[in-house]
C-alpha cells in the first residue's frame, strides 16, 4: 500500500512538472509583446504561406511583421522608465487580419491614398480603377496590396525583405510590377523603411506604411493628447470625399498648423473649420518642407504617459496624418482591447493624393527601365 502512495505520488509530481514544462515551453514561444507565432501560420489562398516574423536589436526593441499585407504587427519600445511598450495597433491573428477589414500595419501598394473618380490616364489609354472609398480609389482598391501576400526573406535577426509580384491589371492598374519592402531595425531603435519598384508598362506607384501608433501603449484610450509636429506649412485641402482639388492651403492661424509642437486636442474635433470637418478630424496630406531630405525631421509625436517618442524621416514630399477618427469600439484588436475613436496616429509618408491627375505635383509615374524608390524612417526614444 505505501508502495502504491508513493507511486501515485510520483506519478502527479510528475504531471505537475511535464505541465509547468509544457506551461514554460508555450510561454516561451509568445512574443515579447504577447503574440503567438501559431496564430499567424497559414495558407492562403491555398498556395501562398503566411507566417509571424520577429526583428530585434541588441536594445532590447522587438518588432514583429507579417507578410499577410507586409504588416507591423507589433513595435516593442522602451518607455521613460525602461519598461516595454506595444506602440501600434493590430491583430492577434492571421484570421482577424483576413476578417476584418483594416489598413493596420500595412505595407500600401500600389498607390497609397486616393485617386480621383478611380480613373489615370497614361499616353492617352484611361484605367478604371476600383471605386472604394467615396466613388474614389483608396490605398490601391478593395484587394491592394495590404491584403495580398509578400514573399518574405529574413536575411538576418533584425531585417526582412517582402517582395510583392504583382500581375498586369491588378485592381485594374497597368503593368506587371515588382516591388520589395524591407524593414531594417537598427541598433538605434529606429525601423528603417525601404520600398523600391520595378515595372514592364508604364504605370504609376506610390507606397507608405500605414501604422496605427498609441505612443502611450494604451489604445484603449484616445491618442489626442499625443503631442504633434509637422514642418510643414500648408496642406493639400479636400472636399467632402477627401478628394482634393490640386491646391495648397497655408496652414497659419488654423488648427493644421503644427509647426509648434502641441497637443492634437482640441484642433482635431475644431469642427468649425471646414477641412476638419470635412475630414472628421485630421485626415490630411501635409506639404513637407524637408523637400526630401532623409536627414531632416518631417514630423515627431509624443506620448505623454509613456515619454516615448516617435520621429519620422522621409525622401518623400508629403506626409498622411490620421487621426483614426472612423475607428468607433466596434472593432477588438490585440488581447481584446476595443479600439475607440481617435486611439491612434498615422504618419504615411507619401506623394500627393491624386498625383496622377495632377501634372504640377510632382510625377509617380514609374516607365519600364527605371526603378521606384521612397525611404521612411521611424525613430523611437524617450523624454523624460
Amino acid at each position: 500500500m505505501e508502495n502504491m502512495r508513493k507511486s501515485l505520488l510520483g506519478m502527479s509530481a510528475a504531471l505537475i512538472l511535464f505541465s509547468g514544462c509544457a506551461q514554460k515551453q508555450e510561454q516561451s514561444t509568445l512574443t515579447l509583446s504577447g503574440l503567438n507565432p501559431a496564430n499567424f501560420e497559414t495558407m492562403v489562398d491555398g498556395t501562398k504561406p503566411v507566417k509571424l516574423y520577429t526583428l530585434k536589436n541588441h536594445q532590447g526593441m522587438e518588432v514583429c511583421v507579417t507578410n499577410f499585407g507586409g504588416r507591423l504587427v507589433s513595435i516593442m519600445v522602451p518607455d521613460r522608465n525602461g519598461n516595454m511598450t506595444d506602440v501600434v495597433l493590430g491583430f492577434d491573428s492571421i484570421a482577424d487580419y483576413q476578417n476584418i477589414p483594416s489598413d493596420f500595419g500595412a505595407a500600401i501598394g500600389r498607390y497609397a491614398n486616393r485617386i480621383n473618380q478611380g480613373r489615370i490616364t497614361i499616353d492617352g489609354t484611361t484605367y478604371q480603377l476600383p471605386q472604394n472609398n467615396y466613388g474614389h480609389c483608396l490605398h490601391g482598391g478593395p484587394t491592394g496590396w495590404q491584403y495580398q501576400v509578400y514573399e518574405a526573406n529574413q536575411t538576418n535577426d533584425s531585417t526582412i525583405i517582402l517582395t510583392m509580384k504583382s500581375p498586369d491589371g491588378d485592381n485594374n492598374f497597368p503593368g506587371n510590377v515588382t516591388a520589395n519592402v524591407t524593414y531594417t531595425l537598427t541598433a538605434d531603435n529606429a525601423i528603417d523603411i525601404k520600398y523600391d519598384a520595378t515595372t514592364d508598362k508604364k504605370t504609376v506607384i506610390n507606397m507608405t506604411n500605414h501604422s496605427y501608433f498609441n505612443l502611450n501603449g494604451n489604445p484603449s484610450v484616445p491618442a489626442i493628447d499625443h503631442v504633434l509636429y509637422i514642418a510643414a506649412d500648408s496642406i493639400t485641402p479636400v472636399d467632402s470625399t477627401f478628394m482634393t482639388d490640386g491646391t495648397m492651403m497655408a496652414v497659419k492661424g488654423t488648427p493644421f498648423d503644427f509647426n509648434t509642437p502641441k497637443p492634437i486636442a482640441p484642433d482635431v474635433t475644431n469642427f468649425d473649420n471646414e477641412q476638419v470637418k470635412f475630414g472628421n478630424g485630421f485626415d490630411h496630406n501635409w506639404v513637407l518642407n524637408t523637400k526630401g531630405d532623409i536627414n531632416k525631421v518631417a514630423a515627431k509625436l509624443t506620448g505623454l504617459t509613456t515619454g516615448i517618442t516617435l520621429e519620422v524621416y522621409t525622401d518623400e514630399p508629403g506626409i498622411q496624418v490620421y487621426t483614426g477618427n472612423f475607428l468607433n469600439g466596434t472593432v477588438k484588436g490585440k488581447k481584446g482591447i476595443a479600439y475607440p475613436q481617435r486611439a491612434s496616429v498615422c504618419l504615411e509618408t507619401q506623394h500627393y493624393p491624386d498625383s496622377p491627375n495632377k501634372a504640377h505635383w510632382p510625377s509617380v509615374v514609374l516607365e519600364p527601365g527605371q526603378t521606384y524608390h521612397s525611404h521612411c524612417i521611424f525613430k523611437f526614444g524617450v523624454e523624460k
